[in-house]
């Protein structure tokens, strides 16, 4: 394969990247429309919130309301974790009064604006309630058990979770209608997208104001239904899953953030776990690995890295080593011999990898997965899956998003590299039914919008 050539139709011109950022702008416009939802609908009242959750998550939601005057009362679970809690705040806020983008007075009103408390009981008078505490759900539905007995009448209950399914956080209530996902992107006070996720019972008038209320905030809205991780994570999920597959079958960790650079990502995904942490998501997947079908391939490299003690940045070393002081990636011989290790004891037999070969499985396998998501109305239209990615997981703004670049390309070209890769590698590559009826039908995925 000609590396060099077949690379370039994720190439784009200067006009393509005009109508990419001219779509980018329409799509964040589009995604506050839901088309059942009338534009007239009432909007319940939120004058004050109680987040749950003083971590770094819960924090960031906290500065994101009161920067619109929201006032806030912060609830942990302990007095040691809400004070470690205003500690972040007061220190995010200080680095931008800092940075010269935000007065002193105005911090200082905002900072106000946060009250903190250790009783749960103090959501009594909250209009809204946010719950930011870990990705258990078991945890989950003991708050919302909780909130159901202690939050008035009409609040809304919203929990942010990445991907657990809010119908079964909803169904340990009395009010399912009043239970919604708010799905903020960590540091939340900082990153624009969030996913507002509908479930079975969630009545139209807590959407549209939990979709007014991240447009207060100064938030990117988009509506997701159930579904495991909603849009963002779902997309995610192949995107990462298919680089940890080429690391297998032959390519190296730099290698394949170099293809991704090389596309327009700031930083390739290898790289980002390290920053990120290796260790992150450990239990839940060690969890899993009990109970996952074995009629498909899985990757657990990321695992026996953290084994190693490789857990990225903060342990010196992950895919990448890293010298003190210093967050620049060096290539390791000791990783990537065990790599090769790996690769031989499951009896994957190495081959080198084109750029264009790495780019094509890191994102075609997103693009089927978008297909899927609009064919099971998870979300409204291809934009919403674009600007989602455009916003929240760093896709390079010059190709539009991974539906609208999938236009650009060809949908006929795309569906051959799918099957191609289905035929060689199984079952995580079989086609979406909507990719294959637009291509029958000469049809765009720009032919979905509603």
């Amino acid at each position: 394969m000609n590396s060099v050539l077949d690379f370039d139709f994720f190439s784009v011109t200067d006009d393509e990247r005009a109508r990419a950022l001219a779509h980018a702008k329409t799509a964040a416009a589009e995604a506050a429309y839901i088309p059942y939802i009338p534009a007239s609908t009432t909007l319940r009242a939120v004058g004050r919130v109680a987040v749950i959750g003083a971590g770094t998550m819960g924090g960031g939601i906290a500065m994101s309301l009161a920067s619109v005057g929201i006032a806030v009362t912060l609830i942990d679970a302990n007095t040691q974790g809400l004070e470690r809690g205003f500690q972040r705040i007061k220190d995010n806020y200080a680095t931008t009064v800092k940075r010269g983008k935000l007065a002193q007075a105005e911090m200082d009103q905002r900072v106000a604006l946060i009250t903190g408390s250790v009783q749960i009981a103090d959501v009594n008078d909250a209009d809204m309630v946010i719950e930011a505490v870990f990705e258990d759900m078991g945890l989950k539905q003991d708050i919302f058990r909780q909130l159901d007995t202690l939050c008035k009448p009409g609040a809304i209950l919203a929990t942010n979770t990445s991907g657990l399914d809010v119908d079964q956080i909803a169904a340990v209530t009395s009010r399912p209608q009043d239970v919604v996902g708010a799905h903020f992107f960590s540091p939340a006070h900082v990153m624009r997208l969030l996913e507002v996720v509908q479930g079975a019972k969630t009545a139209p008038d807590v959407i549209a104001t939990l979709m007014d209320l991240g447009r207060r905030m100064g938030k990117i809205a988009v509506l997701a239904r159930i579904y495991p991780g909603f849009i963002g994570n779902a997309l995610f999920r192949n995107y990462t899953r298919e680089a940890h597959f080429l690391v297998e079958d032959g390519a190296l960790p730099h290698e394949v953030d170099a293809a991704l650079k090389n596309f327009g990502y700031a930083m390739g995904i290898f790289a980002v776990h390290d920053m990120a942490g290796n260790d992150v998501g450990y239990q839940t997947r060690k969890a899993q690995m009990a109970t996952r079908p074995n009629d498909r391939r899985w990757n657990d490299l990321i695992m026996k890295l953290c084994d190693l003690g490789r857990l990225g940045q903060k342990s010196g070393k992950g895919w990448y080593r890293y010298e003190a002081g210093d967050r620049t990636p060096h290539r390791d011989p000791e990783v990537e011999q065990f790599i090769a290790e790996e690769s031989a004891r499951m009896g994957l037999p190495r081959r080198e990898m084109s750029e264009a070969e790495i780019v094509k499985r890191c994102l075609y396998g997103m693009i089927n997965e978008g297909a899927k998501l609009l064919e099971q109305g998870i979300a409204l239209r291809p934009s919403d899956i674009d600007i989602t990615y455009l916003t929240g997981y760093g896709f390079p703004a010059h190709q539009g998003g991974p539906m609208f670049m999938a236009d650009r390309i060809g949908l006929t070209r795309v569906l051959a590299d799918i099957e191609r890769l289905h035929a060689e590698y199984g079952f995580w590559w079989q086609p979406a039914p909507l990719l294959q009826k637009l291509v029958s039908e000469g049809k765009s995925f720009a032919d979905l919008q509603n």
